[in-house]
């Protein structure tokens, strides 16, 4: 090769290893943007990206991803309809009457209605009490009373009113039959968290029509306080069937949701849970960013398809769902903290109309995003704070490796230049090669 072509390839080679030093430092900055920048609206804004990620649900679900989720999770075209309608009543629970309202309505009573047919109740059994079981009524009246929610009472709909009372009094009729407070949410199986969002939905109905669940209720409560997972103190993951015995210690998937709606059916309860689920699930791994445990600290457990992979025993989606226990239950700085913790690892890639995380490759984890973030009390009032559980220099850690990574590609250049200062501070007589030949360092 010519000198002329070699001086040519150095030049290009300079050229690429500049771009790509600005290409690290643009990303490790970008990161620390997202890290401190507020990621959530509290229980009365609305979360920045929110409205574009649910357009990139409705997107993924007018495309089948509803079915496409089902084959990766037993409840997958369930929970991506469910959480996008339920996202949709937050955010309209935000607006005044008007079209932004409207809109959350109609998108939510879109979703209630892909739940409510064949499809969504096909991997339910008929044969449960009540009928299809626990999970997939207790979630869909909670989403019909949500629906409700977002009209005044003199402007609801009769027939969704009609059916929402009759569903309601299906759910609190099979809880005041059952020996246990958890129904099974498929033959012979039961999950308390699946009665737990059932039960609010019964609070919610004494909310928006004349009260007849207290009873119930408080029952129900009486029957949790006596069955409660006796390693952690919190509600079991699993339970036997029949009388509601726990079989399978606390997890964060199911506490997670646990402690997002319990606030709704007994604040002070709900308080007491939510600070033991945060003491001994949430942590930071490495020191770095708040994250939640599947199974309590000191303990170890098998990984499944609710939890996901488990690295230093976290799981990803209740870390997700934790973000909206944190935010109903007023505990601010740990929802801000996870959720831009969430933003600097989640790859979140923006268009001016969409937003998605991981590249938009799980559609369902944008739901639990969404849904988290938009997360507010529905029955009960704001809660006051609990006492701080992180840091407040929490992101030190991840600004000093980020600042770091984005010095790291200019650091030959440096060195290269520091050693051509002390050879010219050396005098004249320095000799040319601690000169150097590049004159252009940060090129180098």
């Amino acid at each position: 090769m010519s000198e002329r072509a070699q001086t040519a390839t150095r030049h290009v080679l300079r050229r690429v290893r500049v771009v790509l030093a600005v290409l690290v430092s643009c990303c490790a900055l970008v990161g620390a943007v997202r890290l401190v920048a507020p990621a959530t609206g509290g229980i009365d804004g609305e979360p920045a990206g929110v409205r574009g990620q649910l357009t990139f649900i409705r997107e993924a679900l007018d495309d089948g991803a509803g079915d496409a989720a089902q084959q990766q999770f037993p409840e997958g075209y369930f929970f991506l309809h469910a959480l996008y309608g339920l996202s949709w009543v937050e955010l309209g629970m935000r607006e005044p009457a008007g079209a932004a309202r409207d809109e959350a309505e109609r998108e939510a009573r879109w979703a209630l209605g892909r739940l409510d047919s064949d499809a969504g109740r096909a991997a339910f059994s008929a044969e449960l009490t009540p009928s299809y079981g626990v999970f997939y009524r207790g979630w869909t009246n909670w989403l019909r009373g949500g629906t409700l929610m977002l009209r005044p009472a003199g402007e609801r709909d009769a027939g969704q009113v009609r059916r929402f009372a009759a569903e309601s009094a299906a759910l609190g009729a099979a809880f005041d039959d059952a020996d246990s407070p958890y129904l099974t949410a498929y033959p012979g199986q039961a999950w308390p968290v699946d009665s737990t969002v059932a039960v609010a939905s019964l609070r919610l109905h004494d909310t928006l029509l004349p009260a007849r669940f207290g009873g119930t209720v408080e029952r129900w409560l009486d029957g949790v306080r006596q069955r409660l997972d006796p390693r952690t103190g919190l509600l079991p993951h699993r339970v036997t069937p029949d009388t509601g015995e726990p079989v399978e210690v606390a997890r964060g998937t199911s506490q997670s949701i646990i402690q997002r709606f319990l606030v709704d059916i007994d604040p002070d309860f709900a308080r007491e849970q939510y600070t033991v689920f945060r003491d001994r699930y949430v942590v930071t791994p490495l020191g770095l960013g708040p994250t939640t445990r599947e199974y309590p600290e000191g303990m170890d457990g098998p990984a499944d398809v609710d939890s996901g992979p488990l690295p230093l025993g976290v799981s990803l989606s209740a870390t997700v769902v934790t973000i909206g226990a944190a935010q109903v239950q007023g505990d601010a700085s740990l929802a801000q903290g996870i959720s831009g913790y969430g933003e600097l690892l989640g790859v979140p890639v923006s268009t001016p109309w969409t937003k998605r995380y991981a590249f938009g490759l799980i559609p369902i984890g944008d739901a639990f995003v969404a849904w988290s973030k938009t997360a507010r009390p529905w029955v009960a009032e704001p809660q006051d704070p609990p006492p701080a559980h992180l840091s407040g220099w929490w992101r030190l850690p991840l600004l000093s490796l980020l600042l770091l990574v984005g010095a790291a590609p200019w650091f030959p250049a440096l060195r290269r230049w520091w050693r051509r200062r002390r050879a010219a501070g050396a005098g004249p007589e320095a000799p040319a090669s601690a000169l150097g030949e590049d004159r252009f360092p940060a090129a180098r």
